[in-house]
């Protein structure tokens, strides 16, 4: 089982408590844990993540270094996994404010991101800082202004930032999808 997928968190039933194991259910599916015992299927679902590309008035856009895994030490624009029952405009503005201290007016859809045998589905938004002042958070080593000329391309956490941010500076930002 690989942990790209989360397999191996289940161990065991959460039903009848009886060890899991993994059982191709229809051919061309992946693997789904599947109980032995009482025959419980897990099927795994993707997580949702949101990424906001925020710009200021110096048209820099606000950017952070990771102090965590994956990709410590890599940068990212702020963003993070939507909870349960949150609305996607909502964890956007959120993860904005927790990990920049900016408030943010979200201007449109950049772009929706997934990758092949990755978990997360990140959903890209272009918006602009309306108050607040940039700062890092306890996941950060560092938070930073960049223009599009000296962003650290070679040292980006994720192929969506990377992706996200060409499309941002290429013009792309749904402004009828948010």
């Amino acid at each position: 089982m690989t942990s790209d997928t989360h397999l191996d968190l289940y161990r065991f039933c959460s039903r009848c408590g009886s060890k899991m194991t993994t059982r191709k259910l229809k051919s061309g599916e992946p693997l789904r844990p599947f109980c032995e015992n009482c025959g419980h299927v897990v099927y795994l679902d993707p997580k949702v993540a949101v990424g906001t590309i925020i710009a200021n008035s110096q048209r820099e856009i606000a950017m952070v270094r990771r102090a965590i895994e994956p990709g410590y030490g890599k940068w990212v624009f702020p963003g993070g996994y939507v909870d349960r029952g949150e609305t996607l405009l909502r964890a956007a503005t959120r993860e904005a404010w927790e990990e920049v201290q900016l408030r943010i007016r979200i201007d449109g859809l950049v772009n929706i991101y997934s990758y092949q045998d990755q978990v997360p589905i990140i959903i890209v938004y272009g918006a602009y800082s309306i108050g607040g002042e940039l700062q890092r958070d306890d996941e950060s080593l560092e938070a930073a202004w960049f223009k599009e000329s000296n962003l650290p391309w070679k040292e980006m956490a994720f192929p969506s930032t990377s992706q996200g941010l060409r499309d941002y500076f290429n013009g792309v930002l749904h402004r009828h999808l948010i």
